[in-house]
């Protein structure tokens, strides 16, 4: 297997779904902007879900690696508490979310998640876990992993909305850090000053 070409297929569905949104994620454009036959990328990806998932786990590494970034750079060595990078992962994550809409909305794309055989559901788990951990840390009283289930599907909707325009017609807000803030105030409570 022609591992170079298989990542050209992968980096041009990067830059096309960076560029023009999911929509534009078809096989004959991707393979027409690698260069190669619209037949080519079925050697490598037999289905067009299988390369759209390869593509989204790319958006899932990137994120994984901006988390881990931001945290260190809260306080190396561990030194901030856990809803400092609590908070940096939010920022982080909404942050990804709104500068690469196109990304973000395939890597949570329910038939690409669903499918067991493609490993994108696994590759997702990561930064959760992640947020999960931390979550323990600032909540040892309640289950972890239902507060961060529960804080990431708010900080999803903050996202989503956010990107539609609702959220600012409806809060007036020009920035997403106030509704971070009250996000994680509603499931960690409030912030000690």
């Amino acid at each position: 297997m022609n591992d170079s070409l298989r990542t050209r297929l992968i980096d041009v569905g990067v830059d096309l779904v960076t560029a023009e949104g999911v929509h534009a994620l078809t096989l004959r454009e991707i393979a027409r902007r690698a260069g190669v036959s619209h037949g080519a990328p079925r050697r490598y990806f037999p289905t067009h879900r299988e390369l759209l998932s390869a593509i989204a786990r790319r958006g899932f590494t990137e994120l994984a690696a901006r988390g881990a970034r931001a945290i260190e750079e809260t306080g190396p060595g561990g030194t901030a508490g856990p809803r400092e990078r609590i908070t940096a992962l939010g920022h982080v994550y909404l942050d990804f979310a709104l500068a690469n809409r196109g990304m973000h909305e395939l890597m949570f794309r329910h038939d690409l998640l669903e499918s067991g055989t493609l490993g994108l559901r696994e590759a997702s788990l990561p930064v959760f876990a992640l947020l999960v951990e931390l979550v323990g840390q600032a909540r040892p009283d309640a289950d972890a992993r239902l507060v961060a289930g529960s804080l990431f599907a708010n900080l999803y909707g903050i996202a989503q909305l956010w990107t539609w325009g609702s959220l600012q017609l409806a809060t007036g807000a020009d920035d997403f850090a106030p509704l971070l803030r009250t996000a994680l105030d509603a499931h960690l409570g409030p912030e000690e000053r």
